[in-house]
């Protein structure tokens, strides 16, 4: 699969656990905030936030499309944002941190519902990744929708990787399993004009770029034309932090009974809701949707716990992946596999489901978003 072939080689700069490096909060944030974000579609955006005139100018790099939209601030801390273009049409936004936002209008054809993950706009270079270890969840609009994994980049640029792929399962994926371990190669990386992102050249068209960018605070992220890619430093422990519970705020994107045909090409019916995320400090999880219905509710593992995930070896993910917790839900006639990290006040999580037996002529459904407190 072509698109997953350009994944694994940007995989490199995406991660998506739990650190335990302390945020730097401000108590006063300024009227004006800038944005880099990524819609699952593979859109490189930059967003501006005025407080102060309550807009948000929004300019999608990878289409063209751009305005200057106003917003309303809701009870809950969310935004409605009136968009003469029927675009952006909520928000949520922890200032100077991060922000998630519901697009209708991303894409190559300005037609495809995205989720936008933003985060604010910092100096980044090619020293913030080497000698690290990261995790990554990626977000996308087709194949299966979500892959988490992990990689490490040593001194020298180079990285290798170790990644679960679920839809991988469902398919049989490239080589008949939903593993994957690789190498990568960062070289080529060029640090843009304002010094707040990277641009990578793909291969065998330097005319055609991902986009790296993040903060000083350990958020990354990278857009490819095959999705956006999330991450955060390797967190220390396997062991959840319950500095982590508490209450969340989450935009996510869903799409049901999918089906992926000729080309890679998937259909399924998909949309963009809002959630609220209950986190204990026993690393119990409840997400209920906009109706209060309940879409999610299990107590979370670590990776490196579960076996049918960690092992080490060349069938399983050969990193624990310390700071992504996990929880199946497995009957006789359907499995769901969950993933679940965070990092200060951000919650990332992702599910894949299908019916059992997994087979290429059966439908299965994903979801994916992100929780701020």
């Amino acid at each position: 699969m072509q698109a997953r072939t350009i994944f694994l080689f940007f995989a490199l700069f995406v991660l998506a656990s739990c650190s335990t490096n302390p945020r730097t909060t401000m108590a006063t944030p300024p009227a004006t905030r800038v944005y880099h974000g990524s819609a699952s579609v593979g859109d490189f955006m930059t967003l501006t936030i005025d407080s102060n005139a309550q807009t948000i100018n929004y300019n999608d790099v990878s289409n063209g499309d751009s305005g200057t939209v106003p917003y309303t601030v809701n009870s809950n801390g969310t935004y409605t944002i009136n968009d003469p273009q029927a675009n952006l049409t909520a928000a949520y936004e922890v200032p100077s941190y991060a922000m998630v936002i519901q697009a209708a209008k991303t894409g190559p054809s300005s037609n495809t519902l995205a989720l936008i993950t933003a985060v604010e706009s910092g100096p980044i270079s090619m020293a913030t990744f080497e000698g690290q270890s990261y995790n990554y969840m990626q977000f996308r609009t087709a194949a299966g929708g979500m892959e988490v994994g992990s990689v490490t980049v040593n001194a020298q640029g180079s990285g290798s990787i170790s990644s679960f792929w679920p839809y991988g399962a469902y398919n049989g994926g490239n080589q008949g399993s939903p593993f994957n371990s690789g190498t990568i190669d960062m070289t080529q990386a060029q640090l843009d004009s304002s010094g707040t992102f990277l641009k990578v050249p793909e291969p065998g068209n330097s005319s055609v770029f991902d986009y790296v960018f993040g903060t000083a605070n350990g958020i990354f992220a990278v857009d490819t034309a095959n999705g956006a890619i999330i991450s955060l430093k390797k967190a220390a422990s396997k062991n959840f932090d319950p500095s982590f519970a508490g209450t969340y705020s989450a935009i996510y994107y869903q799409k049901t009974a999918a089906s992926t045909g000729q080309g890679n090409i998937e259909s399924g019916l998909a949309s963009l809701g809002n959630a609220t995320l209950v986190v204990t400090a026993g690393a119990q999880v409840t997400v209920t949707d906009a109706q209060g219905n309940s879409i999610v509710q299990a107590t979370l593992t670590p990776v490196a716990d579960v076996d049918y995930l960690y092992d080490g070896s060349s069938s399983e993910l050969q990193d624990p992946c310390y700071g992504v917790f996990h929880f199946r839900v497995n009957t006789s006639s359907l499995q769901q596999d969950v993933f679940v990290s965070f990092m200060n006040r951000a919650m990332l999580f992702s599910s894949f489901k299908a019916n059992l037996p997994f087979g290429n002529n059966g439908t299965y459904s994903y979801f994916y978003g992100v929780g701020l407190k």
